[in-house]
């Protein structure tokens, strides 16, 4: 065989590995809460959510990849709403998701139910761009949020990814996502 062909072979090979779907384990997030998350992710610090997630509420827990690019967040709120007002609270949220972001392209935007429980999941491509006499380029994230409602509690499930990953992390992503039990 000549070292082109042998060189050829080297590149597909070390692509597939790079790009190879990453195993997931099954993760208890509380008592009542578990997820499938890939094996590498590790739970963030109290620090590093409070840095990451500046917000009244702080997540119940966030898990990030070790290259720190790609989090996945759970986050519990009291609610006044019911499971039954999901359809009515998606417009709401929809609203929430554009008002934070310069741009939102939804890829999903629907009320689904994951093994039995209805959640309403937006799955979108945002962009934020910078100050308007920035020369920064806009931030663009891949990601999925999911919200249901359990008794009082309005649970929000995230995932965010840089857009550039988007396409190798797509199919992780959602079966992370339909992965939530509660």
């Amino acid at each position: 065989m000549n070292m082109r062909y042998l060189a050829f072979l080297a590149i597909i090979l070390l692509a597939g590995v790079a790009f190879a779907q990453p195993k997931l384990k099954k993760t208890q997030i509380s008592k009542e809460i578990s997820v499938s998350l890939p094996q590498d992710f590790t739970p963030m610090t109290d620090d590093m959510i409070a840095r990451s997630y500046p917000a009244t509420t702080k997540p119940l827990a966030v898990y990030t990849a070790p290259s720190g690019q790609i989090d996945f967040s759970v986050t519990q709120k009291r609610s006044m709403f019911g499971a039954g007002d999901l359809d009515m609270l998606r417009e709401f949220y929809k609203a929430s998701i554009m008002e934070k972001f310069t741009k939102v392209d939804f890829i999903r935007q629907e009320v689904t139910k994951i093994k039995g429980q209805p959640f309403i999941v937006f799955e979108f491509v945002s962009s934020l761009a910078g100050e308007k006499n920035s020369m920064l380029k806009p931030v663009q994230k891949y990601s999925i949020i999911q919200y249901t409602i359990k008794g009082d509690q309005l649970m929000i499930f995230t995932l965010h990814a840089p857009f550039a990953m988007k396409n190798d992390w797509q199919p992780t992503a959602r079966e992370i996502m339909d992965s939530v039990k509660m």
